[in-house]
């Protein structure tokens, strides 16, 4: 019972130097709000809707072949109503300029028709639509094979009418094809050519916020903690831990306060986060508020066991300055704070699963953008509480009151 008053003195210590100064309240607690607002503002409609689906098409023919009449009776020229929801085809004039804007990845693919595809088609022989995608755009690339699909099906079926006559007739199948085009609506491919769209809901606004402020919390709840290893440094070099030692206080009372006390700091931190959050940003914690709350503390401890390890591990106090400074901004980014993780490259979501910064975002915008329950988020929690023991145990086990 008296180790539990010690701990408790000695986290009211640490909270009372805290709170004296007033640059560190100011960059901890007013400035990354800062941030927030920025970003919350350059980010702005940027989730408020889905883009509309768009085709394009173009075709190396000369002017006048068959590809020109079907890409006229496809192409979309009433562009009057964007929330309709109705995908769109429209006509690339060059061939070579579309195809440099997909390698820049300006545009992510488009649907070309062969030089000679009427001339293919006059003769019966095989007519191949090119599909140019980047591969990096799956959806597109299926996009396109459909519409590929549809207007093949469709000049197929009129191929096999054509040759049927022409066995009947005797005639050449050129000259049937000649006819039975020239006599034939070729604008009766725009009404074979459909799609179907339903209309499950309302597309709701995404705020920026959402995202924003949890990967700012994690980074400024863990800056905070890291950087309170500076000043466990300095006490151990003033031989502050060593006078508690003296006094009755038991190592494991000077862990429990020294770790109590950055907790303390972390749980203000998030308190205030998610209280601006709610009542200034508007924000939404999902379907399972409990959730955030639990990640939110879990990180709070884990923040403060890396900051009792890295005490440990720093000589001097400046060093864990240093070193709390560069961890902190290192592991911001690769974990996703900066940005939100899920549109980031492959190889940077894998390198984020190494960070603890990387499993909190990640279950921070399973609950907040993509509707997650309590127990989706199961594996972020026990990654947080697994980074927790390893940082606890080893800042117990290299713990030392002297600087010796």
């Amino acid at each position: 019972m008296k180790q539990l008053r010690y701990v408790w003195f000695i986290a009211l210590k640490d909270l009372k130097l805290f709170f004296r100064d007033r640059m560190a309240l100011f960059f901890f607690v007013l400035f990354p709000f800062m941030f927030i607002v920025l970003f919350n503002f350059l980010l702005g409609d940027a989730l408020s809707e889905d883009d509309p689906l768009v085709f394009h098409v173009v075709t190396r023919e000369s002017e006048g072949g068959l590809s020109y009449q079907i890409i006229g009776a496809i192409e979309t020229t009433d562009w009057s109503e964007p929330e309709s929801g109705q995908p769109r085809i429209t006509w690339l004039k060059d061939y070579d300029e579309a195809r440099q804007k997909v390698e820049s990845k300006e545009l992510s693919g488009f649907l070309s028709f062969p030089a000679d595809f009427t001339q293919q088609i006059f003769t019966g022989s095989q007519a191949e639509l090119e599909v140019v995608a980047d591969a990096e755009d799956p959806y597109t690339r299926a996009a396109l094979y459909g519409l590929a699909h549809a207007i093949s099906s469709q000049i197929g079926s009129q191929r096999v009418v054509i040759s049927a006559i022409a066995d009947l007739t005797g005639e050449e199948v050129q000259a049937i094809s000649e006819t039975f085009l020239a006599e034939t609506d070729i604008t009766a491919l725009q009404s074979l050519i459909q799609f179907e769209t339903e209309k499950v809901g309302e597309v709701e606004r995404q705020e920026p916020s959402d995202f924003v402020i949890p990967g700012y919390l994690v980074m400024f709840v863990f800056f905070a903690a890291a950087l309170s290893a500076e000043s466990i440094v300095r006490e151990r070099q003033n031989h502050t831990l060593e006078r508690l030692l003296a006094s009755s206080v038991r190592r494991e009372g000077i862990l429990g306060g020294i770790y109590t006390g950055t907790a303390i700091k972390g749980l203000i931190q998030i308190t205030i986060f998610w209280a601006v959050g709610l009542l200034v940003f508007n924000i939404d914690l999902g379907l399972a508020p409990a959730a955030v709350i639990l990640i939110s503390i879990l990180m709070v401890i884990m923040s403060a066991a890396f900051a009792l390890m890295l005490a440990t591990l720093a000589k001097t106090q400046r060093s864990a300055g240093a070193i709390g400074v560069l961890v902190s901004l290192v592991l911001a980014p690769l974990g996703g704070c900066w940005w939100p993780l899920f549109i980031t490259p492959k190889w940077m979501q894998f390198i984020a699963k190494f960070t603890p910064h990387g499993w909190a975002v990640t279950g921070f915008n399973k609950l907040m953008l993509f509707g997650a329950e309590f127990g989706d988020v199961a594996p972020e929690m026990l990654a947080l509480v697994g980074f927790a023991i390893v940082f606890g145990l080893i800042g117990i086990w290299r713990f030392r009151t002297s600087a010796v």
